[in-house]
């Protein structure tokens, strides 16, 4: 077999690695996108302030509500409706949202020529506890502003959901009609302040995303430029986790934008038609705060599965890689599904790997018979090499004619290998990116003792599948197992080259150091499921036999 085409196919994956994690430029700097021109309504005359004075958000006590479920804790403040703070209950404790740094503003009411303004509701719960006694809750909060807008805001929370469900409803009570735009502002820095770090290295919003114009578009926060569109949604992600806003009625538009002290936000905004006395506006939106899990994010049917970014190859997509989720998306489906019924995502990847061995079966038939036809032929071809040894283009032709005589394909031996790189890299992309398998155990035997030398405190054996393994136990088997199944595989003589696949199992036993433990598992299962087939076929005897007859002619040639 000529063994360079697989050398050249499995470095090529390498390659792709190494590119994507250490040599990939940065994009350049996208275009600012300019929001778009809106003709400005005819201005109205001026409310009239109602009779008596009306208190300002300022002077009415605040009030906090506590909202406790299995998956987060929240604090809600009569200042808008603002949260002051959201944890999630995910694999431990995980703050979404900082005070004075990161989260909802709450509620804002803004009208022609004038600044934002917060509303000052009054809300009769002091706690809201979920779970399976009480599966939902909701929250009224009713508030009024000083030109007697009131404003009506409820808050539906769901014990085995990260999402927020809100219905907001304007009501004018004036004498003459108002002109109001509704905000729905999130916010977070563009730096974070350092004493502000500490548990939000996973979480830490990085990037502006949304849904509009039936594409997905990301912007790094230090290159937001403001924008307003119509879309499906607009959020603040980072690589796993996503604050994101969601309009379920008509009328909203997704806003990003850069705002003041070095910060960046984005928001909902309405603007109703001009409410006359006693009319009544009334929309609703949805808030998701939480990991970026795929089914989650797929069952709120607005594309928000979208926000996982499974890649592109053989280059990232922002330089024309071809998107991987066609093949990311089913590898991830399917590692959930396993372990839903058999609880580990380590034991799932061997399933996986188990599977994608049977569906290459007749593949890996037909290129273990490639390599027995070519050490079959590999008396000829010396030959061959021998009497041209002068004449390369010439030595080319017989050999392929070889080839052709006896219906051998030079490079069937290494078809299966190819054919596998994608899912090589999707796989990788799934560890990257799939928060599913962040801290997912395989064989977590706990924390090694702090006196231990190399490995004190860290965790003991696989207990993050998408980190890499600490001890380098099995990037080592890895590599042993490629050794066994490279002595195994069938010579074909050339010195050179049984030097070069002799050291290959060495150099990937040291580019798999640093990667994912959970690729690594999938790679020495699938040597290991190798050897047992190429086992299997040298004890059926499945090689192509060639009679002495031909060996002789072919040493004549």
């Amino acid at each position: 077999m000529e063994k360079r085409a697989i050398l050249a196919a499995v470095l090529m994956a390498g390659l792709l690695i190494l590119y994507q994690t250490l040599f990939a430029p940065a994009p350049p700097p996208p275009a600012p996108v300019q929001a778009p021109v809106e003709p400005k309504p005819a201005p109205l005359p001026p409310p009239t302030p109602l009779p008596q004075k009306v208190q300002r958000p300022a002077d009415i006590p605040r009030r906090m509500v506590f909202v406790e479920s299995p998956l987060f804790h929240a604090t809600v403040g009569s200042d808008g409706g603002k949260l002051h703070d959201w944890v999630l209950h995910y694999r431990g404790d995980k703050p979404m949202v900082v005070p004075g740094a990161l989260g909802p503003r709450g509620v804002m009411v803004q009208r022609p020529g004038g600044a934002a303004e917060g509303v000052a509701f009054t809300v009769k719960e002091e706690r809201l506890t979920l779970g399976p006694h009480r599966p939902r809750g909701e929250l009224a909060l009713t508030g009024q502003d000083a030109f007697g807008l009131r404003v009506t805001e409820a808050l539906r929370f769901e014990a085995q959901d990260f999402r927020v469900e809100i219905a907001l409803r304007l009501e004018n009570r004036q004498a003459v009609p108002q002109l109001v735009e509704l905000l729905l502002p999130w916010s977070t820095p563009k730096k974070w302040p350092e004493d502000q770090k500490e548990g939000f290295q996973g979480q830490r919003p990085t990037r502006v995303i949304r849904h509009s114009g039936g594409e997905i578009h990301r912007d790094d926060l230090e290159k937001v430029g403001d924008v307003t569109d119509e879309g499906r949604w607009v959020g603040l992600e980072s690589d796993w986790y996503l604050a994101a806003w969601i309009p379920l009625t008509p009328g909203f538009k997704l806003v990003a934008s850069k705002g003041g002290n070095g910060t960046v936000e984005i928001s909902l905004k309405a603007t109703p038609p001009p409410l006359a006395s006693g009319q009544v506006w009334e929309g609703r939106a949805l808030l998701y705060v939480g990991p970026k899990e795929y089914d989650r994010l797929k069952a709120l049917g607005v594309g928000l599965e979208g926000a996982i970014d499974f890649g592109g190859f053989p280059l990232p997509r922002r330089y024309g890689g071809l998107p991987m989720e066609w093949l990311g998306v089913p590898i991830l489906w399917l590692m959930n599904f396993f372990t839903r019924y058999i609880g580990n995502y380590g034991l799932a990847i061997i399933l996986l790997t188990v599977i994608t061995k049977i569906l290459f079966y007749p593949l890996t038939l037909k290129s273990l018979a490639s390599m027995k036809a070519m050490q079959a032929l590999q008396p000829q071809i010396n030959a061959l090499r021998a009497k041209y040894a002068k004449d390369p283009q010439r030595l080319q032709r017989e050999t392929m004619e070889l080839y052709r005589k006896h219906k051998v394909n030079p490079m069937g031996g290494c078809l299966p290998m190819v054919i596998q790189i994608p899912i090589f890299y999707a796989l990788y992309l799934v560890f990257q990116y799939a928060v599913e398998l962040q801290n997912a155990a395989f064989l977590c035997i706990g924390k090694a003792p702090g006196w231990l030398p190399l490995l004190g405190g860290e965790e003991l054996w696989i207990c993050n599948l998408a980190h890499y393994d600490p001890t380098y136990v099995l990037p080592v088997l890895m590599g042993v197992s490629m050794f066994v199944q490279q002595k195994m595989s069938p010579t074909v003589g050339d010195p050179r080259q049984a030097k070069v696949m002799l050291v290959l199992p060495l150099v990937f036993t040291f580019m798999f150091l640093n990667l994912p433990s959970g690729l690594v598992l999938y790679w020495f299962v699938s040597n290991v499921l190798q050897i047992l087939q190429q086992h299997y076929m040298d004890r059926r005897g499945r090689s192509v036999k060639i009679s002495g007859k031909e060996a002789k002619e072919g040493q004549r040639a």
